[in-house]
């Protein structure tokens, strides 16, 4: 695609304020199929290594339902934010056609969901670590994007009832003593 293009393309494919109160329900799914094209390296390695995860330990539609309410939810509540935001004169009128597309709210919530799949206590270290990586950046400088993302690794985790059952947890441990034989 031309960038030309591909920015308009994306732009109608976008979950920014202004496709959410025209086009709600296709935005919503197909913001979730397309990533920022300068951006695309990382979404494949942790896609490969956490969704796959997360699949085959969850099943496909638990996996799916994680993945829909974090994508879901963090868009609309991040979406909320930034219009009281406008209408509070703390962020630009313009803002309502932010480009807002990507999988990194569904992978955010997969990413957190796998807390649960550790065993204790490393299961304590890894979310600290979640909570680090998706708090921070809204901590240093707060955007709607940074916003959408802490809160779904929030939804991630309480997802914790669809993990119910799904056997027995990781353990680090087990499995390096495993590894020396």
């Amino acid at each position: 695609m031309s960038p030309e293009f591909e920015h308009h393309f994306l732009r109608q494919r976008s979950t920014n304020i202004h496709e959410l109160s025209h086009n709600p329900v296709r935005v919503l799914v197909a913001s979730a199929m397309w990533i920022d094209s300068g951006n695309w390296f990382p979404y494949v390695v942790l896609y490969t290594v956490f969704h796959a995860s997360a699949e085959h330990w969850l099943g496909t539609a638990r996996w799916l339902a994680v993945c829909a309410l974090a994508h879901i939810l963090a868009s609309l509540i991040s979406e909320l934010a930034l219009l009281v935001a406008i209408r509070n004169g703390v962020a630009p009128h313009t803002a309502v056609n932010t480009l807002d597309i990507g999988v990194s709210y569904a992978l955010a919530g997969v990413i957190a969901v796998l807390t649960y799949r550790i065993a204790r206590p490393w299961r304590y270290a890894y979310l600290t670590a979640v909570l680090l990586v998706f708090g921070l950046p809204l901590a240093e400088g707060p955007t709607f994007t940074d916003l959408g993302h802490l809160l779904a690794a929030l939804i991630g985790l309480a997802c914790y009832p669809l993990t119910r059952g799904r056997g027995k947890a990781w353990n680090p441990k087990e499995t390096l003593a495993a590894l020396r034989g």
